[in-house]
C-alpha cells in the first residue's frame, strides 16, 4: 500500500483535548513539553505505519516511576534502565520520571522534602511508617489523593505514554494503576512493581493489581501473598543493582593501583549515604586510632570514607592529621570500584548499599538504620553471618581492628556468607522477565489511546 492512500490522523483531535481544559497543577512547561511529543509523535506517525505494515515492531515506551526519598528509588530505576539497554538496545525507549513532583501539588510534589525532614527526627518517621501501614488508612488517603490530582497524573502518563509501567516506590502503585482503571488500559499497559526494601517493607508496596511484583527477598515474598497477590504475580529475584557491580569486575589488586591505595594493607570503607549522615566523623577517627599499632609504630590498615554531599564533613576530615593512610571522597559514582578495593564496609542499613556490599563480598558493620524499612535489614544481614551491629564508633573501630589482625578467619568467613547472599544478576532477571511479559501480551497497539478524563467519581 502506497504510504498516499494512509489517512494521516489530525493533531487537533487529541492534542486538543490535552490542552482545551487548564489546571492550576500543570506548569505551562509541561504543557509546552506535552504539546511538542505529541508534535513529534504524530509527525514521525506515517513513517511508524510504514514499519507496521511491513512487520517491523516499533520501539516499546517504558516508564519508571520513582521519588528521590532517599537515593535507593533513583538507583534501582537506572539500574532497571541500563539493563534494558544492555539486554535489549533500542527495542524500549526508557524514562525515569518522578510524576509526582512533575505534574501534581502539595504534599506529592514534596515528598522528598517531607521524607528528608522525617528522617533527621526518626521518631517522626516511624510514627508516620506504623500509622499509615493498616490498609483502610493508606487505601483511604491514596484515593483522596487520586481524586484530587486524577487529570495530573493522567497528563504525566500521557507525556510518555508507556507500553509498560514500573513503580519503584511504594506510593505510586495505587493511583497510576487506577488512571489505567478509568482510561480502560489495564489489559493493554503492564505494569510491575519493583520493591526497593530488603526486608521490611511498606504494604503501599502491594497491590494485587499488578502483573508482576518482583521481591527482594523470601521474606518481601511471604508478605505480598499475606496481602493479597496470587504466586503467579511474585518474583524473587533480588534487589536490582547496578550492572557495572555484576559484569565489570577487575582485580582487587589493580583497584587498588588505580584508586592510588596502598597495595598491602587491609582497607575499610566508611560511608555515610549520599547526604554524609551518621556518626561519620566519630568513627572515621577511631578507626584512625585503632588501626595504627602503637608497639611496631605502623598501620595495620587503611580507611577510605565516602561523604556524600557533605562538603562540610569532607573537608573537616581532609584537614585532619592521621596516622593511618586515609582517603577521603566525595560523592561517588563508581562505588562498584571504591567497594571491589576493600576488605569490609561500615554503613547504615541502605538496602542498596547492603546488596552491593554482598555482591563484593564485604563483611558488613551496620551502624543505623531509618525506623520502619530499613529496620528489618539488620537482622537480614546479622542473622545470616554476613555482618554485625553496632552504634559505638569505639566498638565499630575494635572489631575492624581485630578483623585486620587476630581474627582474620572471621573476616574470611563473613566474606563467604556475603557472597552467598548476593544476587549479582537480580536486574537482569527483572528485565528479562519484563520482556517476557511483553511476548506473552503479544503485538502492542501502535498507538495505546490515552485520553484525558473530566471525572475519577467512578473508581473512588
Amino acid at each position: 500500500m502506497a504510504m498516499s492512500s494512509v489517512a494521516r490522523p489530525r493533531r487537533s483531535s487529541i492534542a486538543g483535548k490535552m490542552f482545551s481544559r487548564g489546571s492550576n497543577h500543570v506548569g505551562a512547561g509541561h504543557r509546552k513539553r506535552s504539546l511538542e511529543f505529541y508534535d513529534d509523535d504524530f509527525d514521525g506517525c506515517d513513517d511508524a505505519m510504514e514499519l507496521a505494515q511491513i512487520g517491523a515492531e516499533r520501539t516499546k515506551n517504558v516508564l519508571i516511576l520513582m521519588s528521590d526519598t532517599g537515593g535507593g528509588h533513583r538507583a534501582s530505576a537506572e539500574a532497571i534502565r541500563d539493563a534494558f539497554q544492555l539486554e535489549f538496545g533500542d527495542q524500549y525507549q526508557i524514562f525515569v520520571k518522578d510524576v509526582w513532583k512533575e505534574y501534581t501539588g502539595w504534599p506529592l510534589n514534596d515528598m522528598e522534602g517531607s521524607y528528608k525532614f522525617m528522617v533527621k527526627h526518626v521518631q517522626l518517621w516511624n510514627v508516620a511508617f506504623h500509622s499509615t501501614s493498616p490498609r483502610w488508612i493508606h487505601s483511604l488517603y491514596l484515593a483522596a489523593f487520586a481524586a484530587y490530582y486524577a487529570k495530573e497524573v493522567e497528563a504525566g502518563l500521557m507525556e510518555y505514554k508507556p507500553d509498560i509501567i514500573i513503580s519503584v516506590h511504594p506510593l505510586m502503585q495505587h493511583i497510576p494503576l487506577w488512571v489505567l482503571k478509568w482510561q480502560g488500559l489495564q489489559k493493554k499497559v503492564i505494569f510491575v512493581t519493583v520493591i526497593t526494601d530488603l526486608n521490611t517493607c511498606h504494604p503501599t508496596w502491594f497491590h494485587p493489581g499488578v502483573n508482576r511484583c518482583y521481591c527482594p527477598s523470601q521474606e518481601v515474598a511471604k508478605r505480598a501473598l499475606v496481602d493479597g497477590l496470587e504466586e503467579s504475580q511474585v518474583r524473587v529475584y533480588g534487589l536490582p543493582i547496578r550492572p557495572s557491580f555484576a559484569r565489570a569486575v577487575l582485580s582487587k589488586d589493580k583497584l587498588r593501583e588505580e584508586l592510588q591505595m596502598d597495595p598491602d594493607l587491609p582497607a575499610v570503607l566508611l560511608m555515610g549515604g549520599g547526604e554524609g549522615m551518621g556518626p561519620v566523623k566519630k568513627t572515621a577517627k577511631a578507626l584512625g586510632e585503632s588501626l595504627f599499632d602503637e608497639n611496631i609504630r605502623k598501620p595495620i590498615g587503611q580507611l577510605i570514607i565516602i561523604c556524600g554531599r557533605n562538603k562540610k564533613l569532607a573537608s573537616t576530615l581532609q584537614s585532619a592529621e592521621w596516622k593511618v593512610p586515609v582517603k577521603v571522597r566525595g560523592f561517588e559514582k563508581q562505588m562498584e570500584k571504591w567497594m571491589g578495593a576493600c576488605d569490609c564496609i561500615i554503613t547504615k542499613a541502605g538496602p542498596g548499599t547492603i546488596a552491593e556490599a554482598l555482591i563484593r563480598g564485604l563483611p558488613i558493620i551496620l551502624n543505623d538504620y531509618i525506623p520502619g524499612q530499613e529496620k528489618g535489614n539488620v537482622p537480614y544481614v546479622v542473622g545470616n553471618g554476613a555482618g554485625v551491629f553496632t552504634r559505638s564508633p569505639k566498638e565499630t573501630a575494635r572489631i575492624v581492628e581485630e578483623w585486620f589482625s587476630t581474627k582474620k578467619d572471621e573476616l574470611k568467613r563473613m566474606s563467604l556468607n556475603a557472597l552467598k547472599l548476593a544476587q549479582p544478576e537480580a536486574v537482569f532477571h527483572i528485565v528479562k522477565d519484563i520482556h517476557e511479559l511483553t511476548l506473552q501480551r503479544g503485538p502492542l497497539p501502535t498507538n495505546i489511546p490515552y485520553m484525558l478524563t473530566s471525572s475519577f467519581k467512578g473508581i473512588i
